[in-house]
């Protein structure tokens, strides 16, 4: 019965939503707008005030974190003389969210008492008290990150959406959201510590990266790493300080209700590091007066030498997103998947070295809060190993700001979010390469041209021609968007099977310097094709590869949370595995010349497809079609 009246209040909204939220959906894999961001189904900016004495919203604990946490569980108490189906709790932060003046673009409107800003999250109220639209009672139970702000909870009536409801023929009414009763504010002990430690590749391989979020500015306070050898003397490395303003955004939601202040975000990088070696660190401030603010202790392992013949395991997957523990946001199927990956990943931490997110980080989609949220449901991996990552549309698209594809699928946030809260070696931020040991990786930037003849192209051909195969016999391309093979069906539809220019440009590339994997996401499923040139396969074996590098495997991993992506019925000759389903692939480098790949679903975190490849440094260097220079 729940589930069946939010259905059916959410199937009425469903005109209004495509209207309002025309700028927060996505063309994807599927060919069709899938997928809203659920908080862009609130018109928080429709809200009226309708503040009821004989309403109230309690929440508890009011102080947070006084062990040094940065996650609690609050307790919500509502209690309401007319309940509804429709009732919902938006929980926002800052505390005071309604204001004289917001902020608005020109073609967004606002009524008065204008709140400005949308919830970090909601829930209704019905989920926690089947009988609540009875009893006017219920209480809810919602998860808290520490988000350099107070926290308050605010009861609405009327659903999320301004829509019309017409009952029988003559009669109609008009749901909208009103502000129903406000709880007192709550706040964590420290709002401004230092949280989510994010490690990355440095510009070279004995390098390691750390960025992380606060509420110090560096008037406030100096930040810096603590870091050494593990059980031994630590040492101090400073770290930069950068931030980004409303104007830094493109458009809306992430200009005007999606805004929320993202704090500072430092980074420190730690240099000259043993290779294979065990190093802990924390992050610290120094106030002004002196005093040091701490967060606590993590620890990683630093990368092999390059070439250095080791056991070294790699995760690769697209399209995560972030979900919540607490069951808040789930009304759009929109990241099922997410947190079932995440876990995995938490729970097999020992067993792999370096993670590789290929685009479509959070899928924010301009509603700014969602990125701390899911830089605290990635900490536990990438605190403790690097964790790589590339531009997805949802990234960096918006019209009018130089991306290769003038749609809005950003919300406004056109690069800006992803390029401060992640680091990765280049200059630009979007493409680069990195070395791990026997590995090395190009990771393009599928949101600008990688056209032949482009900047991007350029680059392209001089990450795969500098790869030492000698050394690092393992050479893996990565972007987002397929701009090789997929049987997905709205590529089958657009009649390519692939990103339009995609292989038609990268291919000779890709041949010529012997690319031994490429993965892409944004199709939200997994395939994997054979070793294949120009449409045809240049090899029969399907679990097993040995001798001359005759062509490149092509592997789609997009599912690693986000609403998953139909396959065509047409059944190409070149695809040799399709799961409709969340997962990720695992590459396991054992020496110079043996290579196991294997996907894995989140659901269980079993193999369900690998092959492996076997082969000698003579194979790379042997000439085939189109992969060496033509002579005389």
């Amino acid at each position: 019965m729940r589930s069946f009246l939010i259905g059916l209040f959410l199937l009425s909204a469903f005109a209004w939503n495509l209207k309002s939220v025309s700028a927060h959906t996505t063309v994807n894999g599927g060919g069709a707008a899938i997928g809203e961001q659920p908080l862009s189904k609130i018109a928080i900016h429709k809200a009226v005030l309708a503040l009821r004495e004989s309403a109230s919203v309690k929440a508890y604990p009011s102080l947070l974190g006084l062990k040094g946490e940065d996650m609690e569980w609050v307790d919500v108490e509502l209690e309401h003389p007319e309940p509804s189906e429709n009732d919902w709790v938006g929980v926002f932060s800052p505390a005071k969210f309604n204001a004289s003046s917001c902020y608005q673009e020109s073609d967004f409107e606002m009524q008065s008492p204008y709140i400005c800003s949308a919830p970090i999250k909601y829930k209704f109220a019905i989920e926690s008290n089947l009988s609540y639209t009875k009893a006017g009672k219920a209480t809810i139970r919602f998860q808290l990150i520490n988000q350099r702000a107070d926290f308050s909870f605010a009861l609405f009536s009327g659903g999320l959406s301004n829509v019309r409801q017409i009952v029988a023929t003559t009669h109609s009414f008009v749901l909208q959201p009103k502000l129903v009763a406000v709880s007192s504010y709550i706040t964590f002990a420290n709002p401004k510590a230092p949280l989510f430690p994010r490690l990355a590749q440095g510009k070279s391989w004995n390098e390691m990266s750390v960025t992380w979020t606060s509420g110090y500015n560096i008037d406030e306070a100096i930040p810096f790493v603590e870091w050494g050898l593990k059980g031994h003397q630590q040492g101090r490395t400073p770290g930069g300080t950068l931030t980004f303003t409303r104007n830094s955004m493109c458009g809306s939601p992430a200009r005007t209700v999606g805004w929320r202040d993202p704090g500072f975000i430092h980074t420190g990088f730690l240099k000259e590091l043993w290779p294979n070696t065990r190093y802990t660190y924390k992050l610290g401030h120094i106030l002004n007066n002196g005093s040091y603010i701490w967060s606590k202790t993590y620890s990683f392992k630093s990368s092999p030498f390059p070439g250095q013949d080791s056991l070294q395991r790699v995760i690769i997957f697209g399209d995560l997103g972030k979900a919540e523990r607490d069951g808040s946001n789930e009304y759009s199927n929109y990241q099922p998947g997410s947190l079932n990956t995440t876990d995995q990943l938490i729970n097999d931490l020992e067993n792999f070295d370096i993670v590789f997110h290929i685009g479509d980080l959070v899928y924010a989609n301009g509603y700014i809060s969602q990125w701390d949220q899911f830089t605290s449901q990635v900490e536990p991996i990438a605190s403790a190993v690097p964790y790589m990552v590339a531009s997805g549309n949802h990234e960096r698209d918006w019209p009018g700001t130089g991306s290769f594809y003038d749609m809005p699928d950003s919300g406004g946030e056109c690069g800006v979010l992803a390029e401060t809260m992640f680091y990765v070696p280049a200059k630009n931020r979007a493409k680069y390469s990195t070395d791990f040991g026997m590995f090395h990786f190009c990771i393009a930037d599928t949101e600008h041209d990688w056209r032949k003849g482009s900047e991007q192209y350029k680059f392209i051909e001089k990450c795969l021609a500098s790869a030492d195969r000698q050394k690092q016999p393992w050479l893996i391309f990565a972007a987002h968007r397929p701009l090789g093979y997929t049987s997905n069906e709205y590529y089958a539809q657009e009649g390519s099977f692939e990103e339009p220019m995609g292989r038609e440009n990268l291919q000779r590339l890709w041949q010529r310097y012997k690319v031994d994997i490429a993965f892409y996401g944004h199709v939200h499923s997994y395939e994997r094709s054979c070793p294949i040139y120009k449409r045809k396969c240049v090899n029969s074996e399907t679990s097993h590869y040995s001798g001359t590098v005759k062509g490149t495997i092509h592997v789609v991993v997009g599912g690693g949370g986000s609403h998953l992506s139909a396959f065509s019925p047409v059944n190409t000759t070149w695809s040799l595995f399709k799961d409709y389903d969340f997962g990720f692939v695992k590459l396991t480098a054992f020496n110079h010349s043996s290579l196991l790949f294997e996907y894995k679903k989140s659901s269980d975190g079993k193999v369900y497809d690998s092959f492996t490849i076997s082969r000698d440094y003579r194979d790379v260097l042997a000439c085939v079609h189109d992969g060496c220079e033509p002579t005389t």
